[in-house]
């Protein structure tokens, strides 16, 4: 990202790579190294020899149903745009992976609503993780009623899927300065058991809400004990990092970790650092469909890792 912003010229050395689109993501396995791929051409072209190995797993994140503000008063159509993108992939995908904010308010009624369209999704599976808005109600349970049985309603918990180990992550429950996302010591102990003993040539996902890296710290996107988590993970040749929150896509490469961060389904939210702090993001009615649309990602080998580029619901 290029400016002659000060502010954003500050931040170069922090945001590798960003750029708008991307109301969902597809990654597929080829050679143990997991790819992003164009959702738009994996829904209108078939696979080649080759091209696309399974597994094929789509990001969304994000989704905020309840939500209806100027920003986008019809969250629920937005998310029925990039449900109907995933069915059209002539390869159904083997899972969704959904990085929280499910719902806006957390209200059993938002959470019916999400259930209702979600269950539109041709994948036989649908893995999620709790986003701040999903933890909102007084007792905390709306989410761990609906979602909390593959965690033991911990919020953290993992799975094997054709060699990939997948770690889903929970880190909005105990915020810290400038609100910064947590795991804590008994989830990072848990980590370290989980990831004790697995092969380093094992790829690894994890996903979370809130971004494991630290992108704004003034706006709290980040993890205060990140550097925990990333330390358990170095020794695995192919880690890639997925996360949701801000709303945009930002991405780093730091050795054989790879960070990403998926657009919301819902509504933008400003570049950090431009404005006077995060939120949903205003814009004019017939720009909002190009701020929501689906990334279009490049495999470049390491070190010149992602290329990214758009491709929006307009």
């Amino acid at each position: 990202m290029s400016s002659d912003d000060s502010n954003t010229a500050s931040r170069r050395g922090v945001l590798k790579c960003l750029a708008f689109g991307g109301a969902g993501t597809l990654f597929a396995l080829s050679a143990g190294v997991l790819t992003p791929v164009d959702l738009v051409l994996a829904a209108t072209q078939r696979k080649t020899s080759g091209a696309l190995d399974i597994p094929l797993f789509v990001q969304i994140s994000d989704t905020h149903i309840g939500f209806n503000k100027e920003a986008n008063p019809d969250v629920a159509g937005t998310l029925q745009q990039t449900i109907e993108l995933v069915n059209a992939m002539p390869e159904k995908p083997a899972f969704i992976l959904h990085t929280g904010d499910i719902t806006h308010l957390s209200k059993p009624a938002e959470f019916d609503t999400a259930a209702q369209l979600l269950s539109q999704l041709k994948a036989t599976e649908l893995h999620t993780t709790p986003g701040e808005h999903d933890v909102a109600d007084a007792s905390v349970s709306e989410y761990f009623n609906r979602f909390g049985t593959a965690s033991v309603n911990r919020g953290y918990y993992s799975f094997d899927h054709h060699g990939v180990h997948f770690v889903g992550l929970i880190n909005v429950l105990n915020f810290k300065v400038n609100g910064l996302g947590a795991l804590g010591h008994d989830q990072l102990e848990w980590l370290e058991a989980d990831l004790k003993g697995r092969s380093a040539s094992t790829p690894i996902v994890v996903f979370a809400h809130m971004p494991l890296w630290t992108i704004y710290e003034p706006w709290g996107w980040g993890t205060a004990d990140a550097d925990q988590m990333t330390s358990y993970l170095r020794r695995f040749g192919s880690v890639t990092v997925l996360n949701g929150h801000i709303h945009q896509i930002v991405q780093k490469v730091e050795g054989n970790l790879t960070f990403h961060t998926a657009r919301s389904t819902a509504y933008p939210q400003p570049t950090a650092g431009n404005g006077p702090g995060p939120g949903p993001l205003k814009v004019p009615n017939e720009q909002l469909p190009k701020m929501l649309g689906l990334s279009s990602v490049t495999f470049k080998p390491h070190p010149s890792g992602l290329s990214l580029a758009d491709s929006t619901l307009a």
